[in-house]
This record gives structure tokens, sequence and C-alpha cells, in this order.
């Protein structure tokens, strides 16, 4: 799905004519194929997920590490992904080069949020602390005008309903969106708040959450044209990885245990990594058997 599609996209999901889109976390090429391979059309990049992946924090993340592995899902995926840009790396000036790398990885879009810069380690705990909404709408200017492609959606997320009031939410939304914002995401708190968002709002209103939190029909009826999941695959990775891993240590089922599948699977990652592109150009440029 192309910027202009996927755009497209966002808005008739909230005029009700399309699907919401649904995001998986997709923190590396061969997740975003599988992705792919399952039926989703978009993924996320999120940097609290990369921050785990590295084993630092989100907030420790440079532009160009993030812009590096967004580079690496679109070369060999096709996956619509959307860039956690989370606070922009800084000021304004940050935001502009934000925008300059971001745009150029392939990505469809960039989200862009409310806290203070640089972020702080504490809002993997909670501990959040907002930036002014005229501060926000200062980098949501900056953003907008260095786009080369007006297309490359800007998703502007705001953490107010926690921090402040729903009402304040709704305020800073419509504040960021005549900034230039093309579609918000907030986080409600109550199941009114939930149903009140995108009824309340012009543009497209993405949700934040795990995907199986509603069914695909309910997100639809409720008037979301995105759902991003920005946890569960790396949360689930993680701890079959960790069981995997403390069973083989202590052998405790080791006798019995029934190889086949994970041996079926292993099979499997050649063609999902798209291999067997590169296993033609070897049989068209080399000598059989060598």
């Amino acid at each position: 799905m192309d910027r202009r599609s996927f755009r497209a996209r966002l808005h008739a999901a909230a005029a009700g004519t399309a699907a919401p889109l649904l995001a998986p976390l997709c923190l590396d090429p061969l997740t975003a194929r599988l992705a792919r391979q399952v039926g989703y059309e978009s993924g996320y990049l999120s940097g609290g997920g990369l921050g785990y992946q590295l084993a630092v924090s989100e907030a420790l993340l440079s532009v160009d590490e993030v812009a590096s592995y967004a580079r690496a899902i679109t070369r060999r995926s096709d996956i619509a992904l959307v860039i956690d840009g989370g606070v922009g790396f800084g000021d304004p000036v940050h935001v502009a080069r934000m925008m300059w790398e971001f745009e150029a990885t392939g990505a469809v879009g960039v989200e862009l949020e409310d806290q203070v810069a640089p972020k702080r380690v504490s809002h993997h705990r909670g501990i959040e602390h907002l930036i002014s909404t005229a501060d926000m709408v200062a980098k949501i200017e900056v953003a907008v005008a260095q786009r080369r492609d007006p297309d490359f959606v800007l998703i502007a997320r705001t953490g107010a309903v926690r921090h402040e009031s729903f009402e304040a939410a709704i305020e800073r939304a419509e504040a960021y969106v005549a900034a230039g914002a093309d579609a918000i995401m907030l986080f409600p708190t109550t199941e009114e708040q939930w149903a009140e968002a995108p009824k309340r709002l012009d543009v497209p209103v993405v949700a934040m959450t795990m995907l199986d939190v509603r069914p695909p029909a309910q997100w639809a009826q409720l008037g979301y044209a995105m759902v991003i999941d920005p946890m569960s695959g790396q949360v689930a990775a993680m701890a079959a990885v960790r069981d995997l891993y403390e069973r083989q240590l202590t052998n405790a089922d080791r006798a019995g245990t029934d190889l086949r599948p994970r041996n079926a699977f292993y099979h499997q990652l050649a063609p999902l990594a798209g291999l067997e592109e590169l296993y033609d150009i070897e049989r068209a440029t080399t000598e059989p058997g060598t």
C-alpha cells in the first residue's frame, strides 16, 4: 500500500466506508513479512518496542537508529509502515530532521507525541510530562512544512486524557488538527470516551492498544480509522523464547519432545525472508552444484 492509498484508506475507514487498518508491531523485516503473509496491510515500528529490543529505552534512541530499522523493513516488505517518532527527538528543528529522515525511509507516516523533549525513561512506568499545546503546535507546523510528500501522514498523539482530562485532550487534538495533523491518537480511559472521541474530531482517529481488545467490527462501529498494537508481538515472542530456553536449559522435557513442528517452521523461514529470489539469481549466475 503506497502513501496515497494509505491516506485514502484512513479517511474511508473514518467515514465508515472501509474497514479500519490494523497495525501489529513490526520491529524487523522478517516480522513485517510475516504480518503481510497472514493478511495485515499496515504495521508499526514502535519506539518503545525498539528500545526494549536494544535493551535501552525509547528515550535514548537516535533518529538515525529508528530510520535504519524503518529502511530495513520497507526495503524487504511492502507493508504500510508507520514510524513512532516519539517527541521528535528534540525541539522543532529536530523535528525537521526527523521528517527528512523518516520520509526518506519509504514509510507511509509518522506519529508525533506531546511529551517533553528529551523524552524521559520513566515514561515506561507511566511518569509522563506534557509540553504546552503551543509548543506541540509549533512542532506539528514544522513537520508539515518539512515533508516533501503531502501524502506522508502525520499522526499527532496526545497524552492529555490521562494527565489533564478528556476535554483537554479534545482541545489539544483540535489545535493539532488546525496546525496540520492528518490524524489524531489519544488514549480514552472509559467506554464513553472511546465512543465519543471519533465523533468529536473531524480527522481520522487512531487507537493504540492490543488488537484483540475488541473485534475489528467493533472498532469500525466506534469509528476508528486505525488500531495500532505496539506490544503484543514482542511480548508473545519473548515469552515463548523464554519458555523454550528455560526448558532446554533444564532438560526437563527433552526426552520424547517432538521437534518436527519446530523444524518444519524453520524451513518456512527461507521463503518467508524472500530467499527464493536470491536462489534464482544464484541458479542463473553460478555453476550447478557449486
